[in-house]
C-alpha cells in the first residue's frame, strides 16, 4: 500500500483521504519512506521535515475523524523549493551565506498551501538563489536526474522536478524567472507551469513589482498542476501585482475538457534561433500534430523567431539581480560564479542600456500579442537539448552554436518570461536514450486553464512511464 500511494496522483490522494480509504499519516509516511530510499541517489530534497510533516499529518487525520470540512489538498504532501520561506524549516537559498537559516514566517504561497490542507514534506534543492540552469550549489551539491543519475535535472527548480519524477512527492512548488519551472520539468518528465505575474502573490519579495520572476506549480499531470494552482492563486494585499484569478477553478476546467476542438494552435520549432536537437524537435512536432489529429485542434506550423530579445532579457535580468541582492553587494566575493557574474553584469549596465532593453521588451510583447490575435496558443520545444552531464554548468554548444553563458541555451523559455506570459512544459515523449522531452505551451495572460487543458491531451497521447528504479 505504501509503495502504491507514492505513485498516485494528488487528485486521487485527496479523494482517498476524503473518503477515509487512506489516512494522511499513511500518505505522508509512504512519501517519507520513498525519500529515505531514493533521495540519496538523486539529492532532490535538501531538507526533510519528517517530524513536522508527521505532526501535521496526525492533525489532519484528527480532522478527518471529526468529520470536519476538508480543504482541497487535505493530507496531500507538497515539496517546497529552497528559495521559498518556510517557518521553522531551514531555508538556505542554496547559499553558504544562509547555510543554517531557519525563517520565522512562511512565504504567502506556503501559507496558502497549508491553508488548503497540504502537508509540507521539506525543501527541494536549487542553485544559489536560483542562478543556474543546473541544480547544484556549495551547500548540498548537485541534484541528479531520476531518468539517469549521471545527468542534470536542469534548474533552478531541479530539486522539485526530480522529487516528482522519482515519486518522492506528488506536488511541488517552484519559481520561474527565465525557465526555472519549465526546463527542469522537461528534463525530468513532469509538468511545470510558469504563471501570469500577479496570479500567485509574491511575499516577502525584495522586488515585488518585478513581473518576470513568478511562483508556480509543478506536478506529474495537468489536473494535479491545476489543483495546486487553485490553492496558490488569489488576491493578496501583501503583493502589489496580486490579482484575482479570472476563473472559478482551473482544476474543474481541466477535468471537464473533453477535446481541443475550436482551439487554434501554432507550432514553431525554434523561437530562440539557437537551434534545436533534431530528435527533440521531431518528438515535439509529432506531439503538436497529434493534438490536431487526435484531439481536434487546428494547427499551423510557423516560423516565430524572437532571438533579438536575448540582450534585453540579459540586461533586465542583470538589473533584477542587483536589486534582489542589493544588501549583499559587499559580499559578492562570497557568492558563486553564476550569481556573482549576473550581479556584476547588472552593475555594469548603463541607464541607456536598461532603457533600450525595456523598449525591446515592449516590442517583443507586441509580437506575442499579435501572434495571439491569430492563435490561442503557441507550441515549441521547451529545451533545445537533452539532459547533459550533471558535472557541466550548461551545454556549451547547441547544434554547432557556442553558448556565451549558462543562460543562452534556455532562450526558448526566457523569451516567454521576457513578455511575462504564462507557459507550461509537458512531457512529449522519450528520446531513443529514454530521456524525457518537454513541449512548451505558451498562452496569453491568464490563460492557465487553457494551457493546462492542452497539456492534459498532450500527456494522455504521449505517456512516458516511470524512471528507472521507480516502478
Amino acid at each position: 500500500m505504501a509503495h502504491k500511494l507514492t505513485h498516485l496522483s494528488a487528485v486521487e490522494l485527496a479523494r482517498l483521504v476524503r473518503t477515509k480509504k487512506a489516512s494522511p499519516v499513511e500518505v505522508v509516511e509512504a512519501h517519507l519512506a520513498a525519500i529515505q530510499r531514493i533521495n540519496p541517489a538523486v539529492n532532490a530534497f535538501c531538507t526533510v521535515a519528517a517530524e513536522k510533516a508527521l505532526a501535521w499529518a496526525r492533525e489532519a487525520e484528527r480532522a478527518v475523524k471529526k468529520r470536519a470540512k476538508l480543504k482541497p489538498l487535505h493530507g496531500v504532501p507538497v515539496a517546497i523549493k529552497d528559495l521559498t520561506l518556510t517557518a521553522g524549516i531551514r531555508t538556505t537559498f542554496g547559499s553558504t551565506l544562509f547555510r543554517d537559516h531557519v525563517p520565522t514566517e512562511d512565504a504567502e504561497v506556503v501559507r496558502r498551501l497549508k491553508a488548503a490542507g497540504a502537508i509540507v514534506l521539506g525543501k527541494t534543492n536549487t542553485p544559489e538563489f536560483g542562478a543556474g540552469a543546473n541544480t547544484v550549489n556549495k551547500v548540498f551539491g548537485a541534484t541528479r536526474n531520476p531518468w539517469n543519475t549521471a545527468l542534470s535535472a536542469s534548474g533552478s527548480t531541479g530539486g522539485g522536478a526530480a522529487a516528482l519524477a522519482a515519486r518522492m512527492a506528488p506536488l511541488a512548488e517552484g519559481t520561474d524567472f527565465g525557465g526555472s519551472l519549465r526546463t527542469p520539468a522537461a528534463f525530468c518528465g513532469v509538468l511545470g507551469l510558469r504563471t501570469t505575474a500577479g496570479l500567485v502573490p509574491k511575499h516577502p519579495a525584495a522586488m515585488p513589482w518585478h513581473d518576470q520572476s513568478v511562483a508556480g506549480p509543478m506536478a506529474r499531470s495537468a489536473e494535479d498542476c491545476a489543483l495546486l494552482l487553485d490553492a496558490m492563486t488569489g488576491l493578496s494585499g501583501k503583493s502589489p501585482l496580486s490579482t484575482h484569478a479570472p476563473w472559478k477553478s482551473a482544476r474543474d476546467a481541466v477535468a471537464k475538457a473533453r477535446s481541443l476542438r475550436g482551439l487554434r494552435l501554432a507550432y514553431a520549432p525554434d523561437i530562440a534561433g539557437i537551434g534545436v536537437d533534431e530528435e527533440i524537435e521531431r518528438i515535439c512536432r509529432t506531439a503538436a500534430r497529434d493534438l490536431r489529429d487526435a484531439d481536434g485542434a487546428a494547427l499551423e506550423e510557423i516560423e516565430f523567431n524572437l532571438a533579438d530579445g536575448r540582450d534585453a532579457f540579459l540586461a533586465l535580468r542583470g538589473e533584477a539581480m542587483v536589486g534582489n541582492h542589493f544588501d549583499r553587494l559587499e559580499r559578492i566575493g562570497e557568492l558563486g560564479d553564476n550569481l556573482a557574474g549576473n550581479i556584476r553584469a547588472g552593475l555594469a549596465l548603463t541607464s541607456s542600456e536598461i532603457a533600450r532593453a525595456e523598449r525591446k521588451r515592449a516590442e517583443i510583447w507586441h509580437r506575442w500579442r499579435a501572434l495571439f490575435e491569430r492563435y490561442d496558443a503557441l507550441l515549441t520545444p521547451t529545451a533545445p537539448v537533452a539532459p547533459f552531464p550533471v558535472e557541466k554548468n550548461y551545454p556549451e554548444v547547441v547544434e554547432g552554436r557556442k553558448m556565451q553563458s549558462y543562460i543562452d541555451w534556455i532562450g526558448p523559455t526566457f523569451l516567454v518570461s521576457l513578455a511575462a506570459l504564462p507557459a507550461a512544459s509537458v512531457p512529449a515523449g522519450l528520446t531513443a536514450a529514454r530521456l524525457p522531452v518537454g513541449l512548451q505551451i505558451v498562452g496569453p495572460r491568464f490563460s492557465e486553464p487553457m494551457i493546462l487543458s492542452i497539456a492534459k491531451f498532450a500527456e494522455e497521447s504521449h505517456p512516458i512511464g516511470l524512471p528507472p528504479n521507480c516502478a
